[in-house]
């Protein structure tokens, strides 16, 4: 049996999926696994990550695609061009496997492209609120894999899947992750309080349009607390120059760290070593809280939030509508936090379903098997 796992879109899904690839190369001797990639990088980043996992064997592909696109896409990220054109001049490559594993969806366009052959199954990446990741579209894959019953019981109450094609219960970056994290150095040479800001990308639910630089000045122009700047890789990656001159200009800084979208801004390097997260939309704040901590969110585009499934999370912390509200809520946010203890913990229950602080990767692994040799 033959599965792929294709990395058509940004490198931050790579972490998604890539274990749950390498556990079945691991687990599952009668499968060939082939991870695949558009750009040279990211499937040296692949590679490198696999590295975590010496018993696999995986095979590791370079998708085709004319030069001129792929370095377009090297320079300025893979856009929605980039990512159907990894899928169109790769037909032949994909009829090839029994199934295909994706973080994305844009996938799916691959029925259209006439590839009916092998299952499509999603991983998902990440386990936020926002609608995206309730889309239409869900319904289309075979399988999909779910982190816990929140998701669960969404995607079931609109007819996105249905029993027998899915699993639940695999959280897969958090395996990875752990194997990364026993050789992490520290951040800042102090001990004064880390705020991570992690703005979304999308500027019509950003804080980073309107508030962002006021945010970045306030933390260089106080010395109580030491910041990370990592907003979501796909903030600047259409823009690499512009978030180059940022980590130049504030680089006289030592208690600022300002990542625009290395490695360490997607393996929770920084969700893991801050003390409180200041943010808006982005997922990553349900990973920042697997270990409750204090949260902050900026409320840029003044929504009416508190009625609106998907911004649940914003029940988990204090939401600021103006940023003249920053420094008290900074102040105020370890003493504030027993007030959002027990619903960022029941947010967490709700979010990621694990049954021990094992890897997770492994189930997910072996439900896709079952599945594909169920089916076959």
């Amino acid at each position: 049996m033959k599965i792929a796992f294709p990395y058509i879109a940004q490198p931050h899904q790579t972490l998604h999926s890539l274990p749950i690839a390498m556990e079945i190369a691991s687990r599952h001797a009668d499968t060939e696994v082939h991870v695949a990639c558009t750009t040279e990088a990211h499937l040296d980043y692949a590679k490198t990550l696999s590295a975590l996992y010496p018993q696999a064997r995986a095979r590791f592909d370079l998708l085709k695609m004319p030069q001129i696109l792929r370095r377009r896409i090297e320079i300025s990220g893979p856009g929605v061009l980039g990512k159907m054109a990894s899928l169109f001049f790769n037909r032949d490559y994909f009829s090839r496997f029994e199934a295909i594993v994706v973080p994305e969806r844009t996938s799916l366009y691959l029925r259209r492209m006439g590839i009916h052959k092998p299952r499509l199954i999603w991983t998902r990446h990440g386990a936020g609120d926002r609608a995206i990741g309730f889309a239409r579209d869900v319904k289309e894959f075979d399988f999909v894999l779910l982190s816990g019953k929140k998701i669960e019981e969404r995607l079931l109450s609109q007819g996105a899947i249905s029993p027998g094609r899915y699993y639940r219960g695999s959280y897969a970056k958090f395996d990875i992750v752990r194997k990364m994290a026993r050789s992490r150095p520290a951040l800042f040479d102090n001990d004064k309080p880390i705020v991570l800001y992690n703005p979304h990308f999308s500027s019509r639910l950003s804080s980073w349009p309107l508030m962002g630089e006021k945010v970045l000045q306030y933390f260089a122009n106080q010395d109580r607390y030491n910041l990370i700047f990592a907003p979501h890789y796909r903030l600047f990656d259409k823009y690499r120059q512009e978030g180059e001159q940022l980590v130049a200009r504030f680089a006289n800084h030592d208690h600022l760290l300002i990542d625009p979208g290395s490695p360490r801004s997607i393996d929770m390097t920084y969700t893991m070593a801050a003390d409180l997260y200041l943010g808006d939309v982005s997922s990553q704040v349900a990973e920042f809280l697997v270990r409750p901590r204090p949260c902050i969110f900026l409320n840029a585009h003044q929504v009416s939030w508190q009625s609106d499934r998907n911004y649940h999370f914003w029940n988990l912390g204090e939401v600021l509508d103006n940023l003249e509200e920053l420094p008290g809520a900074l102040a105020a946010a370890v003493t504030k936090h027993d007030d959002f203890l027990e619903a960022q913990r029941q947010y967490i229950l709700e979010t990621f379903e694990f049954n021990d602080d094992g890897p997770t990767a492994p189930g997910a692994a072996d439900a896709i098997v079952d599945y594909l040799r169920n089916a076959a």
